[in-house]
């Protein structure tokens, strides 16, 4: 698995990613920390990684000014505000659903304020992968988001699309699905805007 990251490393490079391998979740949350400085503001998208590690529990309650669509008892209104807020942030802290041995990464998002912060926006992201999200190639990629990624997170949401009784994607046309739109970045113009932090540990969906 060392090797693998490694391969996958040196392909988010060439790709002008910036990447680190770590150990373990808790070396990628102090990494993590250690590129956000004081004061800083700080935009989500959706990770069960983040949240392992104990990133979102550290920004919460850190020195930044963190738009957290996630906190109990805000608004829809509220909830949207600060999704808007997080794409034009400092810092967007985030996951992803694969990345290839190329190094593209390969995303489907609901609501799309995750994949369009990857794209364009925040000045620096940070994604933090754990091991089991390293695929072959894009087809695999989406491969697994249809087949894992997609069931586990709609189940996490408490929505009931078919993908939760069958286990899989089906490409559904139901009002609660959450695979509405499709990503994928093959390389950054800017070098160095994505820095991807590769944790030898199955962290996340």
């Amino acid at each position: 698995m060392k090797e693998k990251l490694e391969k996958v490393a040196e392909a988010l490079r060439k790709n002008n990613f910036d990447v680190h391998i770590v150990a373990s979740g808790d070396e990628a949350r102090k990494l993590a920390l250690s590129l956000i400085p004081e004061g800083a503001s700080v935009g989500l998208g959706g990770s069960v990684t983040v949240q392992q590690v104990g990133l979102l529990d550290a920004l919460r309650n850190g020195k930044y000014r963190l738009f957290d669509q996630y906190e109990a008892g805000i608004s829809r209104e509220e909830n949207i505000r600060r999704r808007k807020q997080g794409l034009t942030a400092d810092f967007f802290v985030t996951g992803t659903n694969a990345v290839t041995e190329d190094g593209e990464l390969v995303n489907i998002d609901g609501f799309g304020n995750r994949v369009a912060a990857l794209a364009f926006g925040p000045s620096k992201v940070i994604l933090l992968v754990g091991r089991n999200k390293l695929v072959k190639n894009i087809e695999a990629g989406f491969k697994r988001i249809y087949d894992v990624v997609a069931p586990k997170n709609a189940k996490r949401f408490g929505v009931n699309p078919p993908c939760v009784k069958d286990g899989k994607c089906s490409n559904c046309n139901h009002p609660q699905r959450i695979c509405n739109i499709y990503s994928v970045i093959a390389r950054q113009v800017e070098k160095g805007r994505i820095t991807v932090i590769l944790i030898d540990s199955d962290l996340g969906f």
